[in-house]
């Protein structure tokens, strides 16, 4: 399972339109995206970032989201963001939500 980390720099006073946003345009995306496990949208309590996690069967699925869906994203999000997002890419080691066994590194 693999894993990708977006943080996002937001917008003063931002933080409901990004949350609705988040609901009704970027998860339904997401949830048609083959691989695609589950996301965890993480906002700091002043409201000023926030780190998005989605998690993925495969590299090839979370990669393919990347280069074909993402773009979408980014555009929806435009108006509350502010600066480039920050993206990596994780191999799971492990995870309390998802029966995964211990990854062995590489």
């Amino acid at each position: 399972m693999f894993a990708r980390s977006v943080t996002i720099r937001l917008k003063p006073n931002q933080v409901a339109e990004f949350t609705q946003i988040i609901e009704t345009e970027i998860l339904p995306l997401l949830r048609q995206q083959k691989g695609f496990q589950d996301e965890i949208t993480l906002l700091l309590p002043e409201g000023l970032q926030a780190v998005g996690i989605s998690l993925w069967d495969h590299q090839e699925d979370a990669d393919a989201y990347s280069r074909a869906t993402y773009p979408q994203v980014l555009k929806a999000l435009q108006s509350v963001t502010a600066g480039v997002p920050e993206v990596h890419t994780f191999l799971v080691a492990n995870s309390t939500f998802h029966k995964i066994a211990a990854c062995v590194p590489v």
